[in-house]
Parts: structure tokens; sequence; C-alpha cells
């Protein structure tokens, strides 16, 4: 009875082992790729999950989304006011009333000068196509059917088609409602974000909390200098791009300029995008040399902000490769659409930029006495 206890345990002991001792038989290259193909099924699986959710909470997700990019934008201001001895409820209501002004003014302007030129727009872009399409298929071994289509569905696109009320009225309470609980939420935020965040912290203890307070930091920096240097640079973009068209004598200047710089918060294809438009409405209106003009001139316009402003404006830690950036801003685009192209590359940069933190103070921990609020310095 004895000597067969030893027996009975070492056989249990080969039999767990089997898997053991297969899984330590393959090659490591093997099992490495083994690893990382199951950790990036679960990283892809969990992002997909939280796009589907955001999808299906579209106004509360797109709210948010422009709270947080709003509050990261505004907060020099509010610290301006907090700096005059403002109470902290008035410095907010005072900046988002700013905002507000700033918004209706801008938007009050724009509309009048642009709201009668957007139909013509639609025209040129459609005569643009057309003539677009003849170069083509005169040049280049392409048949008109091939063309057709894709014409077909730029036409549809820019002319539009029946809307039904019923959706129609839905969209706008949706956007009205998204518009206002943004502004409900960006005003909290401005108020009690820093008590916020400190509330955060003070419910974590032990080593992790210089972790994250430092990376809570660089976050918010990384946010607060992607939402500014963007705006910055989608303005220079709008207006070089329009003074170009304005001495090129092309028709619409100005709501090319106004695409220009909606264009300039998706990076690279907004502003392919934005120059493809303009480029169009110059082959349409002036012929193919004003149009190769007007590509030279966008393309002379993207060079200046890509190789000398951007790495002025833009701080380095917000920079990111194109590669990334196109496969953020495609990304998003899938999963949420217009919206998905706007934020991608904002999250990216910002979720990077933590990564980074986290892995730098876990090589090289820094001293203890971290500040626990975010800065925009």
């Amino acid at each position: 009875m004895v000597a067969d206890e030893p027996g009975a345990g070492s056989g249990e002991t080969t039999g767990g082992s089997g898997p053991r001792q297969a899984w330590t038989a393959l090659p490591w290259l093997v099992r490495t790729a083994v690893l990382w193909s199951a950790c990036l099924v679960v990283v892809v699986a969990g992002l997909y999950l939280l796009g589907r959710i955001a999808v299906l909470l579209a106004p509360l997700a797109i709210a948010l989304a422009a709270t947080i990019f709003l509050t990261a934008l505004l907060d020099p201001v509010l610290l301006q006011l907090r700096r005059m001895r403002l109470p902290a409820a008035l410095a907010a209501l005072l900046t988002v009333l700013l905002l507000l002004g700033i918004l209706v003014g801008v938007g009050a302007l724009v509309w009048n000068l642009t709201a009668s030129q957007f139909d013509q727009l639609s025209q040129e872009l459609t005569q643009g196509l057309d003539r677009s399409r003849d170069f083509v298929t005169s040049t280049l071994p392409v048949t008109d059917a091939q063309l057709d289509k894709l014409v077909d569905q730029a036409r549809q696109g820019l002319s539009g088609n029946s809307p039904d009320p019923v959706a129609g009225a839905r969209t706008v309470t949706e956007v009205l409602g998204s518009a206002l609980l943004a502004l409900v939420l960006l005003f909290f935020l401005l108020k009690d974000g820093r008590s916020m965040w400190h509330w955060v912290l003070s419910r974590m203890t032990g080593p992790n909390r210089p972790v994250v307070a430092e990376a809570g930091r660089a976050g918010w920096r990384t946010l607060g200098a992607y939402s500014r240097g963007t705006m910055l640079i989608a303005a220079i973009d709008a207006i070089g791009i329009g003074l170009a068209l304005v001495v090129l004598r092309v028709p619409l200047a100005l709501p090319l300029a106004l695409i220009t710089f909606l264009g300039g918060f998706v990076p690279i294809i907004g502003a392919t995008v934005a120059g493809a438009v303009a480029v169009l409405v110059a082959l349409a209106a002036n012929g193919p040399t004003t149009a190769l003009l007007t590509l030279a001139a966008v393309i002379a316009v993207q060079q200046i902000e890509g190789n000398l402003l951007e790495p002025l404006v833009m701080k380095r830690q917000v920079r990111l490769h194109p590669a990334v950036i196109l496969v953020a801003v495609t990304a998003g685009t899938l999963i949420a659409g217009i919206a998905g192209a706007f934020v991608s590359v904002p999250i990216t940069a910002v979720i990077w930029r933590v990564i980074d933190t986290v892995q730098r103070h876990r090589v090289t921990p820094t001293a203890t006495g971290v500040s626990d609020a975010p800065s925009t310095s």
C-alpha cells in the first residue's frame, strides 16, 4: 500500500504535466507569437466593444468627447480668471459664456457670408468631377462605365437624397440635446475638474498613486496641446489656402477656406480631402492651369504646416507617426463615422502619452512629491 502511493502520485503529476511539456516543446518563436496574438485579440476585442457601446450611446459619447476637448482648450482661460481671484463658479461661467459668444458670433458671420454659396459649391464640384472623369478616360485605360458609378455616388452625396422628416427631427433633437449636455458638463468640469481629479487620487494608495498622478498630468498636457495646436494650425491652413484661392481668383474662396479649417481637425485625411475639393472647384471654374496652380498652393501650405508650423506649435509629446494617424483615423471612421474621425487622433495621442509615462516611471521611478493636479503647462 505504501509503495503504491508514490507511483499513483507520480502518475498524476506526469498526466498533469503533459500540456506543459507540449507547450515547452514548441519553439520559443511560436510561443511568443501565440502569447502576443492572444493579447492582441483581447485588446482589439475590448476596444471594439467600447467602440460599439460608444456608437449605441452616440449622443452621450459625442457630448463627453466635446466636453473634454473644450475643457482642455479653455483651461488656460479659466486659469487666468482664477488668478484674478474670481470664484471658481464665476470663472467657469465666464469661460462658458466667452465660448458661446465666440461660437455664435463666428457662426453668424460665416453663415451670412457663405450660406448662399454652398449650392454653387455643389455644382462646381460636380462639374469638376465631370471634367476630371473626361481627362482620366482620355489619357488612361479606364472606361466611362468604371467611373460613372463613382461620379454618381459623389453627385448623390453632394446633392443629397430626400430626407426623412422623422429621422431629421430626431437627429436635430439629438444634436441639440448633446450640445446642451456638453455645455452643462463643460461648466462643471471647469468648475470642479481639479477637485474631481484629487478625489480620484485620494482613493488610491500605495506606490501606484505617483504613477497615476504623473500619467494624468501627461495625458492632460497632451490633450491641451493637441486641442490648441490643432485649432491654430487649422486656422493658419485655412487662411493660407484661402488667400491663395483669392489670388488665383478661384470662386467660393470663403466656403473652401471653411472646409479647409474643418478638415484640419482630421489630420492628413482632412487636409487631403479639403485640398482635393479646392482643386476640383478651380478646375471647373478656371480650367486645368488654375487647378494645377491651386494644387501647388495647397501642397506648399501643407508642407509649410507639416515641416515648420507643426513642430513649433505642437509639443513633441503630441506628435504621432503618420502611419499611426492614418490607422487611428480609419479605425475611428469605421467605428463612429465622422465623429470618430475627429476624436480618434487625440484619443490615440493621450493613450500613447499615458502608456509612455507609465513605462518610463517604472524604469526610472521619480521621487516622491509629484503634483497630483493635472497641469496644462
